[in-house]
């Protein structure tokens, strides 16, 4: 096989995963944590053994969908951080909106990304194995934001330690609250934002801009 033909190979199997995906997106928003592997394969048009075939198994269609989405979601993030001519509570505060604005536009796809199918009445059978893959989906975003804050904020010795804990504790309340708000709604996202800004508002506001960096 030559390298011309093993191209035009590979280009058509990304672009059938991508398809496929896109199917799965739309049972998501149609199921949320109920989404199977049946339904997905149904609404692609293909049976079960050729989605496996592509992703091997429930839990490889998992990880294909949640990478899908959170890379869409920090590329999101990151222009929020990098937003010009903001200070530095306008770029945080913009940054928990992104946030809370996404799962809020899709909440059938947050929750099948971080719930359990059991929490929508269904046989865990029938559902995705979502303890397993949402941790480091988590763990994730926290090692990203933590990379854009020990490069805007001059934390002094120990500042890439303490980045990692920032980055990581405000990742967990932003899902935290998050989860919390999109399940009760208890006050406006507005409203929300400008609390757990407010609640960040410590030593972030009082640390000093790298000399070397963008700012933050």
């Amino acid at each position: 096989m030559d390298t011309t033909h093993r191209t035009e190979q590979q280009r058509s199997a990304e672009q059938r995963r991508r398809e496929l995906l896109e199917a799965a997106d739309r049972v998501v928003l149609r199921d949320g944590p109920g989404a199977s592997m049946n339904a997905i394969a149904a609404e692609a048009g293909i049976t079960k053994p050729i989605l496996y075939r592509h992703f091997g198994d429930k839990g490889g269609l998992y990880r294909a969908l949640a990478k899908r989405h959170t890379d869409a979601l920090l590329a999101a993030l990151r222009a929020a951080l990098d937003a010009p001519a903001a200070d530095r509570r306008r770029r945080v505060e913009a940054t928990l909106d992104t946030y809370l604005a996404a799962i809020e536009a899709r909440p059938q796809v947050y929750r099948f990304l971080m719930h359990p199918a059991e929490e929508a009445g269904l046989p865990a059978e029938q559902g995705f194995d979502v303890g397993r893959h949402s941790a480091p989906l988590l763990r994730r975003m926290g090692e990203e934001l933590a990379e854009v804050i020990a490069e805007r904020v001059d934390l002094g010795g120990g500042g890439e330690a303490l980045a990692r804990v920032w980055g990581h504790g405000i990742v967990g309340m932003m899902h935290a609250a998050g989860d919390w708000w999109l399940g009760e709604r208890p006050c406006d996202r507005a409203a929300l934002v400008s609390a757990l800004a407010d609640l960040l508002w410590g030593r972030l506001a009082g640390a000093d801009d790298r000399v070397d960096g963008p700012g933050f």
